[in-house]
């Protein structure tokens, strides 16, 4: 089209592929988890080791209109919204950034994935955008007026999204010490002030929405410790599967019962792809349940001190599952619909199923599983060499979104010891902030040249 430039047709193209997202899908598609969420936001209940804030969250959109529409718009507007403002960031936006759009608009990764109401999804949004909050004040830094409205901002995005993924600390320490560097343009200590104020500041907003999101009546918030169990259950299975000479005396000494029913079905049910399998087994539940935690704590870090052999060995079969995804049909990389339990769905008044839309996006999906946008490793090569060119250049939001890259990885690489299944969605952050990253970086391809910090 004469006389069209490439940040209006960016543009287009972005808020077109919101507008299909939304009408393809709305409103979301919700597995047993969305809904068990959905069911406590609304309820004011704590029945799930998930995230109170996001069950809180959902039940506010809730409020204003039932169901998760309203949250799925929400939810995809902050991403649409972080991704045209890169725009500005740089100034201008070239065509190799409008096709590269296109095409990211088009996948699956925005298409379909964006509509699932799961927490991985708002955590790789809220992570985004909270850094692209930070680019924008590190680029206004040195203006008269302090960027305030920016920085808090960030902070806030941040601290949910740390609120409804535990190990989302990671960003946000990488996010610290982006807004360190920032600050350190005018000497060390105000940049470790800010740094460190920035990191303490995210961390207790982050404290004091988890208490405020509890339930009343509910009592204290047991999520991260039934998780951490189920974790440990999970290491001390993978640990006897791999190395069936272990003792466990921990275990033995509190519970001696347990010890052979651990190594009798720990080759039987064990997989790397997923902790479910041990469900399989009600025996070998009930002796990891009944036994202490003090005593499975103490076996855990027994493990780790004493046998690490066998504890890396499970570990890396099970972060390749979650990176790799060997085999990818088996790890959930396409939900559409709804599928919980029906007693759930009526109180909730949710048809289950799935339209034929539905299943169109699905079979869509399909056919890009053989292209990089279904490959996390992909995406984490492509986020290393975004950080790289971006900190050759070194302008100031260069340097954040380089740390959203970093950040993104080192989350990435923090499933290595917290990993319990494959599923695909576990690293869609990694996925999204990569596809940013691309697409700020085509927005001004950089110059082979050495920068100089503004």
């Amino acid at each position: 089209m004469p006389g069209l430039k490439p940040e209006a047709a960016l543009r287009a193209i972005l808020l077109a592929g919101l507008v299909f997202l939304l009408a393809a899908s709305l409103p979301g598609h919700l597995s047993a988890d969305s809904v068990t969420q959905l069911y406590e936001g609304r309820f004011g209940v704590r029945e799930s080791f998930g995230p109170a804030v996001y069950a809180k969250i959902l039940g506010l959109f809730d409020e204003v209109v039932p169901g998760t529409g309203l949250y799925v718009t929400a939810s995809a507007l902050i991403l649409t919204w972080a991704l045209i403002s890169l725009i500005e960031l740089r100034g201008r936006a070239s065509w190799w950034a409008v096709g590269f759009a296109a095409i990211a608009a088009a996948s699956p990764t925005l298409l379909l994935i964006q509509a699932a109401v799961w927490k991985d999804v708002l955590f790789a949004n809220l992570s985004v955008a909270g850094f692209v909050c930070l680019a924008h004040a590190a680029k206004g830094w040195d203006e008269e007026r302090r960027p305030w409205l920016l920085l808090a901002a960030a902070a806030f995005a941040l601290a949910i999204a740390m609120s409804v993924r535990q190990n989302g600390l990671v960003l946000v320490v990488f996010a610290a010490l982006a807004l360190g560097w920032t600050a350190g343009s005018r000497g060390w200590r105000p940049g470790l002030a800010w740094g460190l104020g920035g990191l303490v500041s995210v961390i207790v907003l982050a404290q004091v929405m988890g208490v405020l999101a509890q339930p009343r009546g509910s009592g204290p918030d047991q999520a991260l410790s039934t998780g951490l169990r189920i974790l440990r259950h999970y290491d001390i299975v993978g640990a006897v599967a791999h190395d069936p000479t272990l003792k466990l005396e921990a275990i033995a000494k509190a519970n001696p019962k347990a010890v052979p029913v651990i190594k009798a079905e720990a080759p039987k049910v064990y997989s790397p792809e997923r902790v479910d399998f041990l469900d399989s087994s009600p025996a070998l539940g009930a002796a990891l349940w009944l036994t202490p935690e003090t005593a499975i704590s103490a076996q855990w870090f027994d493990l780790i001190l004493r046998h690490p052999g066998a504890y890396l060995a499970h570990r890396w079969d099970a972060f390749v599952q979650v990176l790799i995804n060997p085999v990818l049909e088996r790890c959930n990389p396409i939900f559409v619909g709804v599928e919980a339990p029906v007693e759930r769905l009526e109180l909730l008044q949710i048809q289950p199923g799935r339209e034929p839309s539905d299943l169109a996006m699905s079979n869509y999906a399909t056919w890009w599983y053989v292209t990089p946008f279904y490959s996390h490793l992909a995406f984490a090569a492509a986020a290393l060499i975004v950080a790289g060119f971006l900190v050759f250049r070194r302008e100031a939001a260069d340097m954040v979104i380089a740390g959203l890259m970093l950040g993104v990885l080192a989350f990435t690489a923090s499933f290595f010891v917290v990993s319990i299944a494959c599923d695909y969605r576990y690293l869609y952050a990694l996925d999204l902030a990569a596809l940013a990253g691309l697409l700020y970086l085509a927005l001004d391809p950089p110059v082979f040249r050495s920068g100089r910090r503004p």
